[in-house]
């Protein structure tokens, strides 16, 4: 809204600011893919400039009320729904090892650190990190110990909870979706519910593509994403098996 009422009133700066902000977004966004950087941050951004700085709507007067009064609308329509569920969510403020059982599948959960990091990691660095994770998850040693790993979509999805319940998820390996009974949420015991994390990686390569894995979205989706990526909202949580 504001860029757009910037180069309605002064044509050459508006369209400076539109290059300055699309850079800006691409080294706050650095490590994401092309359809992120490109399809959802250059090319509007440049598209728009250009329509905004050769076009001249009239009358004035009603292009500053379009563009001021739709965004707000549509931007109610969408956050006073998103906003109750958020206010639902359950946060319990437990960081620890958790013991997630329900719908065939029982894993303990890495606590916050190194095997369930605030930041974005990249499939290859969360092996490894797994790998060398100590038996409590708080430390990486110097030797590998092969204790914990990353889950497997089936595991993920089986594993996903709404209100403390279990989702009643299962995977369809032939469509790379899942279907649940509830529909999971950014909740406690498995995600951090005031984290920037969405994503956590799982430990199955793409069917599609070696060099890209699957991740799991705390919303049920199901993506295939490059394993070098390593956007700051999608990191990993390790798992082990309950008595290793």
């Amino acid at each position: 809204m504001v860029l757009a009422l910037i180069i309605l009133k002064w044509k050459k700066v508006g369209l400076a600011v539109h290059i300055l902000t699309g850079a800006f977004c691409v080294w706050f966004f650095s490590g994401a893919s092309f359809s992120v950087l490109g399809l959802l941050i250059v090319i509007p951004f440049a598209a728009l400039g250009l329509i905004y700085y050769y076009g001249n709507p009239e009358p004035l007067k009603w292009a500053r009320r379009l563009i001021i009064f739709v965004p707000l609308i549509i931007v109610l329509a969408i956050s006073i729904p998103q906003g109750i569920r958020v206010s639902q969510r359950i946060d319990d403020g437990d960081f620890g090892t958790r013991i997630v059982e329900g719908n065939d599948v029982t894993l303990a959960w890495a606590p916050r650190g190194p095997g369930w990091p605030d930041r974005g990691v990249s499939w290859e660095e969360a092996q490894e990190i797994c790998k060398y994770l100590s038996e409590d998850g708080l430390t990486v040693m110097e030797t590998e110990q092969n204790i914990w790993r990353l889950p497997t979509v089936d595991e993920a999805v089986r594993s996903m909870l709404l209100h403390g319940e279990n989702s009643g998820g299962v995977r369809n390996a032939s469509e790379e979706k899942a279907t649940y009974e509830k529909t999971p949420d950014k909740e406690s015991p498995l995600w951090d519910v005031n984290s920037k994390i969405i994503y956590y990686w799982t430990n199955d390569t793409s069917i599609q593509d070696v060099k890209q894995a699957y991740i799991i979205v705390y919303d049920s989706g199901i993506y295939d994403k490059r394993k070098i990526d390593h956007p700051s909202y999608q990191s990993f949580r390790a798992v082990k098996d309950v008595g290793t």
